[in-house]
């Protein structure tokens, strides 16, 4: 799926998208239920904002951005020893 045909078809449209099988699509009609337009809109948020966005605790977030990081760190380790 084109996303950007999708986000540019809510923005035109002004209303939620429902494309819930869409992998950028959240439930948080504020920002037309698409991850898309919230960064767009809002450049870059606090993992607050991000928790509200997606119905997850803090706690929750916080978590998923340590696990990602720790991922990055182990993948970006062979290219920083080159």
């Amino acid at each position: 799926m084109d996303y950007l045909g999708c986000t540019d078809e809510c923005r035109k449209d002004k209303q939620p998208c429902k494309r819930d099988a869409c992998r950028h699509w959240m439930n948080y009609s504020e920002d037309l239920n698409c991850s898309i337009i919230a960064v767009e809109d809002h450049g870059p948020m606090t993992l607050e904002e991000i928790s509200k966005r997606m119905d997850m605790t803090l706690v929750r977030v916080k978590q998923i951005q340590d696990e990602a990081l720790v991922k990055i760190k182990k993948r970006m380790l062979p290219v920083l020893h080159e």
